[in-house]
């Protein structure tokens, strides 16, 4: 049996840029001696004339840089729209399951040495989160960036293969489908209770 199944695949790689674009936060895996690392940290896509360029940042005391030092793979994951879908979305008879966009990527890690480009990338960075209607300009003499830089570790990632994992009911009635897309289109309206009840119930955890 083939896996995932053909119908859940993305054929298109522009449409794995794009969903990167909108959902930059990626989680970073490795492994390195049997001991596996993870990050989540924002990467901007570039491209470079194959399938492109991931650029990112990590605190230089995070445990993962000794992985990206011995110059080892890694796994991407980002994460795009996800819910829940009830049977009773479907105009037809189905089973409970989840609907979501992933993309799961594989390259390996260059560190960025130049203190002055690890900046630049910062700015870009942030320049294309900002969006083209900015509310702030992160300036090349901040002050707080330029005392950040010691503790900041750039790195990018070359991007050697893809796979874009779209799981949006396929495999059902072009009704159903319109039905499923309705129930992700309303669960992204509950985000506001979610958030509020995550904040509200946080606990920051206490040094032992």
């Amino acid at each position: 049996m083939q896996y995932p199944p053909g119908h859940h695949q993305e054929e298109s790689y522009q449409n794995i840029v794009n969903l990167i674009k909108a959902y930059p936060l990626a989680i970073i895996n490795s492994c390195l001696n049997n001991e596996m690392e993870s990050s989540h940290t924002p990467l901007i896509y570039q491209p470079n004339g194959g399938l492109g360029e991931l650029i990112g940042h990590l605190d230089k005391y995070n445990p993962q840089l000794a992985h990206f030092k011995e110059n080892e793979k890694v796994q991407l994951i980002f994460n795009g729209p996800q819910v829940y879908i009830s049977p009773s979305v479907y105009s037809t008879t189905q089973l409970p399951t989840w609907n979501y966009f992933k993309a799961h990527l594989k390259g390996r890690v260059i560190i960025e040495t130049d203190q002055e480009k690890v900046k630049h990338s910062l700015i870009n960075m942030t320049a294309f989160l900002e969006g083209d209607q900015p509310n702030y300009v992160l300036k090349a003499d901040n002050p707080r960036m330029a005392a950040a830089l010691d503790y900041i570790v750039g790195f990018r990632i070359v991007i050697e293969s893809w796979e874009g994992k779209y799981k949006i009911s396929q495999d059902k009635l072009q009704k159903d489908r319109e039905l499923a897309k309705e129930a992700m289109l309303l669960e992204t309206k509950k985000v506001e209770q979610a958030i509020n009840l995550l904040y509200s119930a946080h606990k920051t955890k206490t040094k032992q």
